[in-house]
């Protein structure tokens, strides 16, 4: 018997790796980045239209695994993602993301894509659209404590939407240093690899720090950092793992993306539950007051939020049709009579 041909509706597009990776590249990653710098900050702007609640998290004692879910009345969309630390050391990834976004009239999906190379680049957006906001005005230099996955992303995010040109490397790891600056031979900025995290960080306007043990770690310590500086931490993302002294938090104003999820991972698990924080979204929106003078320390506890996820795949759905990079799956039964599923199985065999 000749088997059905699945119906359009049945036909859900996918971005793997490899079409990622060709998006990527055909748009060009700083671009690619600004361009869902544009589109988070315009999902901040609508924060109160969305669905919002901390991810549900599955805990380990290797890592963890979570389910991001969004949803703005009109599309729904979740990522999983994955965080485990001890992955390098055996050949795998520390994070791999996939994600989908759907119709929420009929459920339908209509976008299923990869996430990890689309997680990097969001989390570099959202770094870069929190600095507009944040750090002091005409910024040139950041110090990248942690030389990793993230680095290069992040460097590209800033130079593209804050208008660094001078990026201070320092890593634990002097091979993952040397890796970065390889990376970013050739975007333009200056790149000076240094020995200690303390070199590294004299004379930063932006600090971001972004290390993977999973761990009470103090990667930068109170003394470390100076009047009107903006840190920008991003690798403290679970219960038991932050990165900076509990000092320098006591001394910054901090700006959070959705208090409930970061007061359990971020880097205010190490302060009271009522310590005062400003969601960032307030700030963009002009409800409150992001940087108020030049003395000030403003840090970005950033713990990735579902929203962000929901821009990047919306920016990615939104290229599909001019780059063509995406195959299309049949995911969805589609029977001819919904009540008939039974009837359509027997029908192909």
């Amino acid at each position: 018997m000749i088997k059905p041909t699945p119906s359009k509706l049945a036909m859900v597009p996918f971005v793997s790796v490899d079409d990622m990776m060709k998006i990527v590249n055909t748009i060009g990653p700083a671009k690619i980045i600004a361009d869902i710098a544009d589109y988070i900050e315009a999902d901040f702007l609508r924060w109160e239209q969305f669905d919002k609640t901390p991810r549900v998290a599955a805990h380990s004692d290797e890592g963890v695994i979570e389910l991001m879910p969004t949803s703005d009345g009109e599309t729904y969309g979740f990522k999983y993602v994955n965080g485990h630390p001890a992955n390098m050391a055996r050949g795998f990834q520390t994070v791999t993301a996939f994600g989908v976004l759907a119709r929420v009239d009929n459920g339908y999906p209509v976008l299923l894509s990869e996430m990890t190379v689309l997680t990097a680049l969001r989390t570099a957006a959202t770094s870069a659209v929190a600095a507009k906001h944040l750090a002091p005005k005409g910024s040139k230099t950041m110090a990248m404590i942690g030389n990793g996955a993230q680095c290069e992303f992040q460097a590209l995010a800033f130079q593209q939407v804050i208008g660094i040109d001078t990026v201070r490397l320092y890593d634990i790891d002097p091979e993952a240093t040397a890796k970065a600056a390889r990376n970013l031979a050739e975007t333009g900025l200056t790149i000076i690899p240094c020995k200690t995290a303390q070199e590294a960080v004299t004379g930063a306007d932006i600090i971001t720090t972004c290390t993977a043990d999973k761990q009470y770690a103090t990667i930068l310590t109170d003394n470390m950092v100076g009047s009107g500086q903006h840190i920008n931490a991003i690798g403290g993302d679970c219960p038991g793992k932050t990165e900076l002294h509990k000092d320098i938090l006591l001394r910054s104003d901090i700006f959070v993306e959705y208090p409930p999820q970061t007061r359990v991972e971020g880097e205010i698990q190490q302060l009271a539950a009522d310590h005062p924080v400003t969601e960032i979204w307030k700030v963009i929106a002009g409800k409150t007051a992001g940087r108020t003078s030049a003395s000030q320390i403003t840090l970005f506890d950033s713990v990735g939020f579902a929203t962000e996820d929901f821009s990047a795949l919306r920016y990615i759905r939104d290229q599909l049709d001019g780059t063509g990079h995406f195959k299309l799956l049949d995911m969805l039964a589609d029977p001819d009579d919904p009540r008939d599923l039974f009837g359509m199985v027997r029908r192909a065999s």
